[in-house]
C-alpha cells in the first residue's frame, strides 16, 4: 500500500533526510508533501489526501505543538496519524503530545529501520521481511 505523506519541518535539509530514511526503508510512497511549519502543514492538510504526518516540534509560525493542537481541535488528529520527530523531546513534552493524539516519536538523529518501524507501527502493517 502506498502512502500520502507530510513531512513537516522547517529545515529543509530535515525534511530531505526524512525522505532518504523512507526511500531506504523502502517505504511505498504515492504522494510526499513538505511544509515548513505547521500552518502551511495545515493549508497541505486541507487539500491533499494525507495518510501520515511526520512533524517537528520547534518551527517558527507555527511549532509541533499548536500544530497537534488545530489537528485535535478540528478532529484530524484523529483520523491522520501524526509522528514527531525531534531533538527536542522531553519526556513531559512527548507524554503531554501523545495524549493530544501523537502516535509516536522518533528522536532525531534516526535510522531509516526506526523510521521504517514507526511507519509499520502507526500504519498497521504487517512486516513479512
Amino acid at each position: 500500500m502506498a502512502f500520502n505523506i507530510l513531512l513537516v519541518d522547517d529545515s529543509a535539509t530535515v525534511r530531505a533526510v526524512i525522505k532518504k530514511a523512507l526511500t531506504l526503508a523502502n517505504v511505498d510512497i504515492n504522494e510526499l508533501y513538505q511544509a515548513g511549519n505547521g500552518q502551511e502543514a495545515l493549508a497541505v492538510l486541507e487539500q491533499e489526501w494525507v495518510d501520515l504526518v511526520f512533524c517537528d516540534i520547534s518551527m517558527p509560525v507555527m511549532d509541533g505543538e499548536e500544530f497537534v493542537a488545530e489537528m485535535k481541535a478540528t478532529g484530524m488528529i484523529e483520523t491522520i496519524p501524526v509522528v514527531i520527530v525531534s531533538s527536542a523531546g522531553s519526556e513531559p513534552r512527548v507524554a503531554r503530545l501523545k495524549a493530544s493524539g501523537v502516535r509516536d516519536y522518533i528522536q532525531k538523529p534516526f535510522t531509516p529501520e526506526r523510521i521504517r518501524e514507526v511507519v509499520d507501527s502507526v500504519m498497521g502493517v504487517a512486516n513479512d521481511a
